[in-house]
C-alpha cells in the first residue's frame, strides 16, 4: 500500500504545489496590473503562467522521485529526462519574460512619443533584439540538453580541440548567412530601413511588413509579399518614401491638345483637391512643362500626408479632370487629323473639280476623318 500511496502523493502534491503558486502568482500580477494601468509589464507577464508552472512541476518532481519509488529500474532515464523538460522549461519562461519586458518597454515608448518615424525604428530595434535573445536563449537551452548525455560530455572535449577549424568551415560555408546576420543588425541599428516604411524596390512599391536576422518582407499595394535578403538592403540602392518624413508629392500628367484653357484646368485644379480628403493642404500647381509638335504637356502637382494619401490624390484629380475636359471642353483632348490619299498624294484629274469644290469625297466628308 505505502508503494502506491508514496508516489500518488509525491507526483500529486507537486502539481498541487504548482497551480497553487501559478495561481497566486497570476492573482498578484492581476492586481498590479489593475492598480498600475500605465505600465503594461504587468499584465504581459501573465502570459509566463504556464512554462512557470512547468518549471516548478519539474523542479518538484525532479527533487522527490527518488523518494517516491518510482520505477527504480529506470531512475538514471527518469532524472535525465525531467531534467531536459526542467531546461526547456526555464527556456521558455526566459523567452516569455524577455519578450513581455521587450513588449512592455516599446508599448510604453509608442505611447509616450508622437514622431511616428522614431516609433517604426524602435519597433524594427526591439523585434530583431528579441529575436536575438531567442536564439540565444534556445542554444543555450540545446547546449545544456545535449551535456546531459554522457556520450555528449565525452565528445565535448575532442570538439573543442578542433573549434578553430570547424570555425573557419562553417565561416566559409555559411558566409551568405552571416553576412544577412550582420545586414540584419545594420538596418536595427543604423536606421536605413523600418517596419511601416514605404519602399519601392526592384520597381515594386509595397510597405516593410517584417524584418527579421535574415530576410525582409515587403508587402505590395496588390497584397502580394516579396521576401528579400537584408544584405539587399546594404548593398543596393532602393526608395525609401518614409524616411525624413511621411509628407508626399505627387504629379499628375496629361498630353492635351494646344487648345486647352490651362487657366480655367488651374482653377478647376484647385476645386479639386478643396474637395479631396485625402490632399494635406499644403501646396498644388499646374504647368506647362513640354510642348510637342501635336500636343503639350501639362502637369499636375498635388502634396499628401503620405505615400497612401497621395496615390488617392493623384488617382482623384486624373479621374475628375479628365471628365472635366471630356464634358466642357473636348477640344482640348487630343486630336489626330487625317486626310484622304488624293488630297495627300494629288488629286484624280477626272474627278479633281469635286475634290476643289468640297464635294461629296472632300474636306469633311467620308474621305476624311478627326481622330480623338
Amino acid at each position: 500500500m505505502e508503494d502506491v500511496l508514496r508516489p500518488v502523493l509525491v507526483l500529486g502534491g507537486s502539481v498541487a504545489v504548482t497551480v497553487v503558486i501559478g495561481w497566486i502568482v497570476d492573482v498578484i500580477l492581476r492586481r498590479t496590473d489593475a492598480r498600475h494601468p500605465e505600465t503594461p509589464l504587468w499584465g504581459l507577464l501573465r502570459r509566463c503562467r504556464v512554462p512557470l508552472q512547468v518549471v516548478l512541476c519539474a523542479a518538484l518532481v525532479r527533487s522527490t522521485y527518488d523518494q517516491a519509488h518510482i520505477a527504480r529500474d529506470h531512475t538514471q532515464g527518469i532524472g535525465q529526462t525531467l531534467t531536459i523538460i526542467l531546461i526547456g522549461a526555464t527556456a521558455w519562461l526566459l523567452i516569455r519574460i524577455s519578450a513581455a519586458i521587450v513588449e512592455s518597454a516599446y508599448s510604453k515608448y509608442a505611447t509616450g512619443t508622437r514622431d511616428a518615424a522614431r516609433v517604426r525604428r524602435v519597433r524594427t530595434q526591439v523585434t530583431l533584439i528579441q529575436r536575438v535573445v531567442t536564439a540565444i536563449v534556445c542554444v543555450v537551452g540545446i547546449a545544456l540538453m545535449l551535456l546531459t548525455f554522457p556520450a555528449m560530455q565525452t565528445v565535448g572535449a575532442s570538439m573543442l580541440a578542433s573549434a578553430g577549424l570547424l570555425g573557419i568551415v562553417a565561416g566559409i560555408a555559411a558566409q551568405s548567412t552571416l553576412g544577412n546576420l550582420f545586414a540584419g543588425l545594420q538596418i536595427a541599428f543604423g536606421d536605413m530601413v523600418r517596419i511601416g516604411d514605404t519602399v519601392v524596390v526592384d520597381g515594386e512599391w509595397g510597405t516593410v511588413e517584417e524584418i527579421t536576422l535574415t530576410f525582409l518582407t515587403v508587402k505590395t499595394w496588390d497584397e502580394r509579399r516579396i521576401t528579400m535578403p537584408v544584405s539587399y538592403f546594404t548593398s543596393k540602392p532602393f526608395e525609401n518614401w518614409s524616411r525624413g518624413g511621411p509628407q508626399m508629392t505627387g504629379t499628375v500628367f496629361f498630353q492635351l491638345d494646344h487648345a486647352a484653357p490651362v487657366g480655367l484646368m488651374r482653377e478647376r485644379l484647385r476645386e479639386i483637391v478643396q474637395e479631396c480628403t485625402a490632399w494635406d493642404g499644403r501646396d498644388w500647381s499646374l504647368l506647362v512643362t513640354d510642348t510637342t509638335p501635336t500636343t503639350m504637356e501639362v502637369r499636375a502637382l498635388v502634396t499628401a500626408r503620405d505615400a497612401d494619401a497621395v496615390w488617392a490624390v493623384r488617382c482623384e484629380v486624373r479621374e475628375r479632370m479628365v471628365a472635366w475636359l471630356r464634358e466642357e471642353h473636348p477640344y482640348a483632348l487630343p486630336r489626330i487629323v487625317t486626310a484622304t490619299v488624293q488630297e495627300t498624294y494629288g488629286a484624280d484629274p477626272e474627278d479633281g473639280e469635286d475634290k476643289k469644290d468640297g464635294g461629296e469625297d472632300g474636306p469633311g466628308g467620308p474621305g476624311s476623318a478627326v481622330l480623338r
